[in-house]
Order: C-alpha cells, then structure tokens, then sequence
C-alpha cells in the first residue's frame, strides 16, 4: 500500500445555510486535491451547521440536507473530483427510504458522483449544552471504510467519549486510522482534555485518531478548531491552529510503525485563548445574524471597556458606536476614561447627557432610593436602543457573570441588547483579560487571526502608540455603578476577589451551603451570596445570550427554576 493522504478542514458554518455550507465545502475540496490528498475530512454537522436543534425534526428541512448532499457529491464529480472521498456530517433518517423517519446525527462519504456510505451517531449527549436525546436517533452500527487498502473506523464526537460502542467494536477490526468529526464548544482547559481522551482511544484501537473539530461561533457556543492527529502511541503528530478555518494534512503511511510528525501549531496563552474565543463568538454572530456594526454604553468602567476593545477586535473600530450617557454622579475621571477607550480604538463616539431625561421623568415620577437608580440605567438603555433601532447596530450588553450571578444589573437597563460578549467572565477574569489585552496592544500581537486595533489607523498588527488599549485608570479604579454620590459595588456586594471563589464554587461545582462553609467561607458572604443567587434566576432567563467559555455557564448549562420555596 501507499501512503494515503488526508486533508483535514476546519471550517466555519452556518446553522441553516445548506448552500453555502456546501459551497465552502466545495471549495476546500479544491484546495486539497491540490495537494494530492485523498480523504478530505469535515466537521460534525457540516452541511446543516451544528447545533441545529429543533430544526432537526422537520421534514422539509431533513429533505432539503438529503437533497444538498447529493447535489454536492455531483458538484465534485463535475469538477473532476470524484474520486476524493469526501467525509461531511448532516442530518439523515432513521428510514433508509422515508424523510419523515426520526432525525439521526449522521456522517456522509461523498465519492463517485454519490453518497457511498453513511454512519449514524452512537451515543447521544445529554448534559451541558446537548439536549439530543429528544431530537436524534442513536446508530446501532459500526462502519469501516476501506479507501486504496487501508481500514478507517469513523465516530462522531460523542462516540469516542464513551467507552464501549463503536470504538470498542472497531478495536477488534484491526483498522488502519480511526477518524472522528466533531462539533465539540470551547471551554477552558477543554484541549487538554480532548488530547487525553484521543490519546486513550489510539491505545485501545492501535492506530492513529483523527479528531477533526469544528471552528466558529453559533448563538452562546464557540467552537475552536484545534483539531489534531495522535498516533497509535498517543504522540502528537498534527495540530491544527485554533479559533481560524484552517486546512492541514496528514500523511498515513501503513508500513510505517510510528507516522511522521507534521505541523503541530503552538499553543495559546490562556487568556488570550478564552479573550480570542469570545471575540469570535461576537465576530460570527454578527456575521451570521447580518449585522454590519455594534452600539454599546461607555461608562468608563472596565465592562464596557473590554466588550468595546472585544467588539473592536472583531469587526474593526469603525463599526463600533460607543455612547457616553454621564448623569450627575458621573466622575469626571469616568468621563475622560470613556473617551479615552473610544479614541484608542477608532470608535465612533457621542456624548448623550442624561440628566435632562432624568429630570423629565422625575417631574412626574419622583422617585428615590433603588427606583431613581434603576430609572438612570433604564434611560441608558432606551439611548443604546435608540442607536440600535435606527442605525441598525447590534445592541451590545456590557454585564459580566458576577454581576449576571448576583442580579446586581437593571432589567430594561444596563442588561438591554442583542448580545453579552463577557457574560461568562466573573469580574476577576475580566480585569486579567484586560491587562493582557493592554499588553497585546503594545507589542502589536495580533488576536486569534482577528484584526487588532490601534490609535494609528487601525490598522492589523498596529502597536498603540501610548502601549495601552484600555485606560489603566479603569482597570485599577474601584468598581462603581455611579447611580448615587459615593456609591462602590462593594456597597452591595462582596469585594470581587472574594465573591468570585464563592460564586465559581456555588454555581460551577454546585456547593451547597454546607459544602461552601466546609470550602472556609464565612457564614454571612455565603448567605448573601445563595440569596442574591438564587434570587436572580428571573433575570438571568432575560439575558441576552453571550458566549459561553467556562465549563458551566448561564443558560443551557445552568436550568433552574424561577420559582422554587427551597431554600439552602
């Protein structure tokens, strides 16, 4: 035998978008016959984007990806690529014969002008994010392909993260390569976890595993390429970069025991991996959703200063709006630090004063206390949605998870938009995004293969020419809501430092209360911090939806109830 070469393409799609799905798939197709591979491997899903939920159980939708697919398995024959065998994910049937059978999560093999084989995932998830037990159904069977005599066992994500099942079947096959499609969401520390697992299932088939993952954002979940190859061994002899589209190769030779190493990307810094995942998150979310700029509230504050360099970072700062809204308890200092954030990013910037509204609606209303304060963030809001509606921007909310976790936002007012780029950083997270964002700036280092900005132009890979993107007096300033003369988060809240271990041990490791007072917290932070938790699930189901980067974020991960009489 000789060698077989696979091509491995990390891509970008779209839930929905059949045509262009397939068009980009067309394209890597091309790219890769001309560099003499064989197999071109796609993403979990690839035809019909993933996750596509619901969308999964019509028929119309079912038809029109069975439809797709043959379509594109003569395109490449067209074009002279029928002989490729072209590897896809999209949604099929349990009935080989009707389009109303139940959905299944299913692998395509594109050669010779047709569909020549098909594979149905095995185990369906059920936790986190994944809710495919009540859309798909499971496989029943293993497949192996054999392409020029060499036996390649195919999964689908979940498939390797279960023992026993395909992999287990396809141990005693005597296959040559296992390869896998993926459509696994990014989470901290996630890769390392991937790495191990592939590691495993190399050892227990004896042979190389290809993980091909899929790259992009889609609503709350970014999906960061990384894609790899291990060997029987479990060493890595390829790995693709993250957060990019990305075509690599890999170069199966069956009389060699141990494959040669090829293009191994470096791995990110960890802050710029999670400040890279949520950019990405918002870039494709305004792509996909057709939005061709973002508008959002400039306090000064740290927020609205790392979303505005995120949003920056993504669609250039031409297209970001920035709004300063100063009321009478507005510091001069957060004024100044306002400004300051939008000329460094290139960003459009109006100043609209809000105490003459305020007053408009005191005359009538005259209101005090907690009422006054919210009335201030629900003018800004109608301000941001103002812009939002008439110049046809993306409204972006500035709120992070500690204060998403505490209900400590406005409903209709700082929490207004379409989208929340750091909704799963705690606020401790934030500032060390920040600080490195600010080093990034100074030594021009470009974001995840984004566009990096600067106060020379904005132009890509251009240093800040003062080294700072974000003022350094709104990172180190004591965080404050400004609704009232003197007024500091601290007020209401635990100090940051603190209120992020309770929160990152009560919600992400579901410590109870007695498990939080064994963790050595304090009797009274523990008890304000479950009362104010708990008694924000009615917010947070009003959120705007935002990148998820943690192992447990709001929303899908995290489904509570609003109304509940327990108490901890």
């Amino acid at each position: 035998m000789t060698q077989l070469r696979f091509a491995l393409a990390q891509i970008d799609t779209c839930v929905g978008d059949l045509e262009g799905n397939a068009s980009t798939v067309l394209r890597y197709a091309r790219m890769a016959a001309l560099k003499g591979a064989r197999v071109v491997v796609f993403p979990e899903m690839t035809l019909t984007g993933y996750p596509i939920e619901d969308l999964a159980l019509r028929a119309t939708f079912r038809k029109a990806a069975a439809d797709k697919a043959n379509e594109l398995a003569q395109a490449l024959k067209k074009e002279g690529l029928g002989e490729l065998y072209v590897v896809v994910g999209t949604v099929g049937t349990s009935s080989a014969t009707d389009v109303d059978g139940k959905p299944t999560n299913r692998l395509v093999v594109l050669h010779s002008g047709s569909v020549s084989s098909t594979y149905d995932k095995h185990f369906l998830p059920n936790y986190g994010v994944f809710d495919e037990f009540r859309i798909f159904e499971a496989g029943e069977r293993s497949v192996v392909l054999d392409i020029d005599g060499v036996k390649i066992g195919v999964a689908i994500c979940e498939d390797i993260w279960q023992d026993g099942g395909p992999v287990a079947q396809l141990a005693g096959q005597g296959i040559d390569v296992l390869l896998t499609i993926n459509g696994s969401p990014y989470e901290e520390g996630k890769t390392h976890t991937r790495f191990d697992l592939a590691k495993r299932r190399a050892l227990e088939v004896n042979a190389p595993v290809i993980y091909l993952n899929q790259v992009g954002g889609q609503d709350d979940l970014v999906f960061d390429g990384g894609s790899f190859v291990v060997d029987s061994d479990g060493t890595l002899i390829e790995r693709s970069p993250m957060f990019v589209e990305d075509l690599s190769y890999f170069d199966f030779d069956p009389d060699m025991e141990h494959q040669t190493v090829g293009s191994v990307a470096d791995r990110r810094d960890p802050d710029e991996e999670i400040y890279t995942a949520c950019v990405l998150g918002l870039k494709d979310y305004m792509t996909k959703n057709h939005f061709g700029g973002v508008v959002l509230g400039l306090s000064g504050g740290i927020d609205s200063a790392l979303v505005a360099a995120m949003a920056a970072d993504a669609v250039g700062g031409e297209n970001v709006q920035g709004v300063s809204m100063p009321s009478m308890y507005s510091s001069d200092g957060s004024k100044d630090d306002a400004a300051e954030l939008a000329e460094n990013i290139g960003a459009h910037y109006d100043i609209q004063p809000i105490e003459p509204l305020f007053q408009a609606f005191q005359s009538q209303l005259g209101l005090d206390g907690i009422a006054a304060e919210n009335l201030q963030a629900r003018i800004r809001g109608v301000i941001v949605m103002a812009y939002s509606n008439s110049k046809k921007l993306l409204a972006l909310a500035t709120g992070n998870k500690s204060e998403l976790a505490c209900g400590y936002s406005t409903i209709y007012g700082d929490a207004v938009g379409g989208y929340a780029p750091i909704k799963d950083l705690l606020k401790t997270r934030v500032w060390e995004l920040s600080r490195w964002r600010n080093k990034a700036a100074a030594e021009g280092i470009g974001v995840g293969g984004l566009c990096i900005v600067g106060n020379e132009g904005g132009k890509a890979g251009t240093p800040l020419t003062n080294g700072v993107m974000i003022p350094i007096s709104s990172i180190e300033k004591s965080p404050s809501a400004e609704l009232r003369p003197g007024q500091k988060d601290s007020d209401s809240l635990p100090e940051y430092e603190l209120l992020d271990k309770v929160l990152a041990a009560y919600i992400e490791k579901a410590h109870g209360r007695a498990s939080l007072l064994r963790d050595g917290f304090d009797e009274e932070t523990v008890n304000t911090v479950i009362r104010l938790v708990d008694g924000a699930e009615w917010k947070r189901r009003q959120y705007p939806l935002g990148p998820k980067v943690t192992s447990l974020a709001f929303g899908r991960d995290r489904r509570l109830p609003i109304t509940s009489a327990f108490t901890d």
